[in-house]
């Protein structure tokens, strides 16, 4: 098997290098395709998927992820999961029991660094001047509910702790932290639903 990710940014590519294989582990193949940000990733999705639905083999998947950022959640789903029907693949949530699957869509909430938030000993591993409760914090209970955007908390939050004053590099940030992430434990719900949805779309 092998899984074609569509991702907004460099930073959602070093995440996943290092946690899809906790997730499925190392028998499937996998390659990151990064565009210019979530608006070129969607203008260029209908092309990018037109053309995989001439050539895709059987065992080859496809998954998009984006961040949510402002946008409604369910009209995003259904913006990407149209984009996807009218190419003419079948993503996992419109599939009928046996049907082949080629796409799955998923939706960080409301971007990325909320499933950095979602795995506090994971951010206190990487940065251990980070309080180890500040799970328990007013405004950090849910990670997916933090207000304001979560890529400027977690710049907060570090540099409360003494690091990166002259601000966070968000590559670095990202390969320190998705190195010591346990998807088990993480709390985000989105990053539950994007496991759960990988596991299925492997088995499907």
């Amino acid at each position: 098997m092998h899984i074609e990710f569509l991702l907004e940014e460099e930073s959602c590519a070093e995440t996943l290098k290092r946690i899809i294989p906790k997730i499925i582990g190392d028998a499937t193949s996998f390659e990151f395709h990064v565009f210019q940000g979530k608006t070129d990733l969607l203008n260029s999705l209908p092309a990018r998927l037109q053309g995989y639905s001439k050539w895709l083999p059987k065992d080859w998947r496809v998954l998009v992820l984006v961040d949510r950022d402002n946008d409604e959640c369910g009209a995003l789903k259904a913006t990407l999961e149209e984009i996807a029907r009218t190419s003419g693949l079948t993503t996992l949530s419109a599939s009928k029991p046996g049907e082949q699957v080629q796409v799955l869509n998923r939706i960080a909430v409301e971007e990325l660094e909320a499933w950095f938030f979602g795995d506090v000993p994971a951010l206190t591993r990487a940065y251990p001047r980070i309080p180890a409760t500040l799970s328990n914090k007013k405004g950090f209970r849910d990670s997916d509910a933090i207000l304001g955007g979560t890529w400027e908390t977690l710049e907060r939050v570090l540099q409360d702790a003494g690091y990166y004053a002259a601000g966070m590099p968000k590559l670095e940030v990202a390969r320190q932290i998705s190195a010591n992430m346990d998807p088990a434990r993480n709390s985000s719900r989105s990053f539950q639903i994007f496991c759960d949805g990988l596991k299925r779309l492997l088995n499907s």
